[in-house]
């Protein structure tokens, strides 16, 4: 498969556009020049549209496109649990979660964390965030939209994960955030049109020109790809273990990815308001409803379309292939925002976090500055010096991922499942803190960091291979409900430390004061559709 002339002409007008745009959003007034508070936090002026628009398109990207395909093809329909359960996970979030992040002017979670139990868990957090964001996200991220150029277009892997890379950086070094989030709603407008093209492409051909025929035949021909809830027979079921998906361990990743992750949570962080950033939320939790149909529908049909593939990753380009001249440009192009949108929002909280939560604050430099900047400027550490560095990070940060890419993900079927299984070995213990954080008075400093090194080390002892010494019983655990029991341990560790070792008064400084609970009707009301379609799903695939 080749792009064609106005393939590419499409491919190149959308590059030209996108960092355009993004260098048009990123200019200041004249005489300001940009603070902390601009470059990783967009000035804290972003709109609804922008918040709900930008936390898809720094969801979804090669590793759920190409990635969720693939699972889609390997596993089925029951793989979308991701998508339509982080609907419902995203309601908590903004209800719950949102109010007492921004009456306290949360602006990272590192942040939060030293707020609420003291220093060291801020610095032990940063650094395994920072781990897990290079090392395991980012690689995936552009490792994935490699292979989908290199399938489309046969360039050159290596020269494909070089470009998508170093465009990603490069767009949005110059405004950080504020030209990653405005340019969103450009780069989800695009992947929603692309997979829906896809998806109407590929049922048509499997229906001989009809939608309703292709999916009738579809599912009558894989029926075994239809089922939300897979039973322990099943030869998937370790990846996802029936009932866990929504009463289990799935709850485990959802609220730690939507609710405590620095990467999604950041842009409504960075909203004009609480109300804003509620109804970002909700926006985006009905495009969530809609993902599956773009990226997970797609692998289904190359059961039909494209049987016996090598990797089930393989899938999504394989299915490109349906496309005709020019509207493989535009799907191509779709596939590619995606990718640079994902890649560009992991960089910017990379840099966000080593520069905020390790860099300035071992310069002395936490202090609120007076022009209302998150950074202040003590021991030199100048607003302009501190955006420097966090570009500086941000170009390290890009060039580490390129690096180790091929050599953690290059020989796995299902890159997907990698991103799961290793996040896993933190989620359990972050959420415990989290929690404990928000909603427990009584949780402490060493009970939190108690609790966050016990989920590593005991999803350790679940994943270590038999045949390395470990126990087998516990590697037969599917790892969402290894989880489960490793968050629930964390969780009964952390209690008893905290009661143990009782915090000094005035360690808390996050207040509650000023903090409610209550929503809009607008926000119950489109939070009521969500659950109502959440329901009305399940029911029909159970």
């Amino acid at each position: 498969m080749r792009l064609a002339a106005i393939d590419i002409a499409v491919v190149l007008a959308y590059f030209v556009f996108i960092f355009g745009l993004a260098q048009l959003v990123s200019r200041e007034k004249a005489g300001h020049a940009k603070n902390t508070s601009d470059y990783f936090l967009a000035s804290k002026n972003l709109p609804w549209w922008a918040i709900g628009a930008s936390l898809i398109a720094a969801n979804i990207s090669a590793e759920q496109i190409v990635g969720m395909s693939g699972s889609g093809y390997a596993i089925g329909l029951a793989i979308a649990s991701y998508e339509w359960m982080a609907a419902a996970t995203l309601l908590i979030v903004g209800k719950f979660f949102l109010p007492i992040f921004l009456r306290n002017e949360i602006y990272t979670m590192p942040q939060f964390l030293e707020q609420r139990f003291g220093p060291t868990i801020r610095t032990v957090m940063a650094v395994f965030w920072l781990v897990l964001y290079v090392f395991v996200n980012l690689t995936s991220i552009i490792w994935l939209g490699s292979i989908a150029v290199n399938k489309v277009t046969g360039l050159d892997q290596n020269i494909a994960l070089v470009v998508l890379g170093a465009f990603a950086l490069l767009y949005q070094l110059r405004g950080g955030l504020k030209a990653v989030a405005l340019t969103d709603i450009v780069q989800v407008t695009l992947l929603v049109l692309g997979g829906l093209v896809i998806a109407y492409l590929t049922l048509t051909q499997i229906g001989s020109g009809s939608i309703i025929a292709g999916w009738s035949k579809l599912t009558t021909a894989a029926p075994d790809h239809f089922h939300m809830i897979l039973a322990p027979g099943d030869p998937h079921y370790k990846d996802l273990p029936g009932l866990s998906v929504l009463v289990g361990g799935m709850w485990i990743a959802n609220l730690s990815y939507w609710g405590f992750n620095q990467y999604i949570i950041q842009r409504a962080l960075a909203a004009k308001s609480l109300n804003e950033a509620q109804k970002g939320v909700i926006f985006a939790a009905f495009l969530k409803l809609l993902m599956p149909l773009i990226i997970v529908l797609p692998g289904i049909a190359a059961v039909l379309l494209a049987p016996g593939l090598p990797k089930p990753d393989e899938a999504y380009p394989m299915m490109m292939r349906l496309l005709p001249t020019g509207l493989l440009g535009l799907v191509f192009a779709a596939l590619v925002a995606a990718i640079v949108a994902s890649t560009a929002s992991k960089i910017n909280s990379i840099a966000t976090i080593f520069t905020l939560d390790l860099y300035a604050k071992f310069r002395g430099a936490r202090t609120e500055a007076e022009d209302g900047s998150v950074a202040g400027s003590a021991h030199g550490a100048e607003e302009t010096h501190l955006v420097l560095v966090g570009r500086i990070a941000a170009v390290v940060a890009i060039v580490i991922a390129m690096i180790m890419a091929r050599p953690l993900l290059g020989s796995l079927d299902q890159a997907f499942q990698y991103i799961q299984e290793f996040s896993g070995f933190v989620t359990p213990g972050i959420t415990v803190i989290f929690l404990l954080g928000l909603f427990w008075r009584g949780a402490t400093e060493a009970g939190a960091l108690t609790g966050a090194v016990a989920s590593v080390l005991l999803s350790l002892l679940f994943w270590w291979p038999s045949e390395m010494g470990g126990v087998a019983v516990l590697n037969a655990v599917p790892f969402m409900n290894r989880m489960l029991i490793v968050f629930f341990i964390s969780l009964a560790l952390a209690v008893v430390v905290s009661l143990l070792r009782p915090s000094p008064v005035g360690a808390n400084r996050i207040t509650m004061e000023g903090v409610s609970f209550r929503t809009t009707a607008a926000f119950n009301i489109a939070a009521v559709i969500v659950l109502l379609v959440l329901v009305a799903l399940y029911a029909t695939w159970w």
